[in-house]
């Protein structure tokens, strides 16, 4: 048994990118629209390897929202590592949609654009706000960045969100 975990370690510890976190790449992979030159309105859902050996079996999820006319994209998300911080791990604010997510670069999992768009992105925001677990977050099984887009998922299901099974976490709200 011993060496079955020396093995697994070794294993964990050569799946290390060797990049620092605080260094990785955070710079816009440039696939969500330029809000500056579009107006209409966007949503996007994105989903990006997970940071470190995690990258290699899972994903996290985000929401990046632009109303019509805006000049900016709202991105919705969860950072676990707010909650060690006393703060929420539920993140709204002005940002890049379609950031790197530390090195791993993004892939866009759902567009809705245009008409209608507006009113998809109030119901999203409204259950944004209205997520269970904005102060608690669990890599394994959950609640994480993945339950809160899940979440969101089955609080819009105008959404037509089908998340990936590399969201871990995306199932936890129904075992609830």
């Amino acid at each position: 048994m011993r060496f079955v975990l020396l093995c697994v370690a070794a294993l964990l510890v050569s799946c290390s990118s060797g990049q620092d976190w605080r260094t990785a790449s955070r710079e816009p992979a440039g696939i969500a629209p330029d809000p500056a030159t579009t107006r209409e309105a966007v949503l996007h859902v994105y989903g990006a390897d997970a940071w470190g050996w995690r990258g290699w079996f899972a994903i996290h999820t985000w929401i990046a929202a632009k109303r019509t006319g805006e000049d900016a994209y709202t991105v919705y998300d969860v950072v676990g590592w707010r909650a060690s911080r006393g703060v929420p791990v539920v993140r709204i604010a002005r940002d890049a949609p379609d950031r790197h997510w530390y090195g791993a670069p993004p892939r866009l999992l759902k567009e809705h654009r245009g008409p209608g768009v507006d009113e998809l992105i109030d119901a999203v925001d409204r259950a944004a706000k209205s997520y269970p677990w904005a102060t608690e977050y669990k890599v394994f099984p959950g609640p994480n960045s993945n339950t809160f887009v899940a979440w969101i998922g089955r609080q819009v299901p105008q959404l037509g969100l089908d998340l990936p099974f590399s969201a871990i976490g995306s199932s936890y709200a129904d075992s609830r």
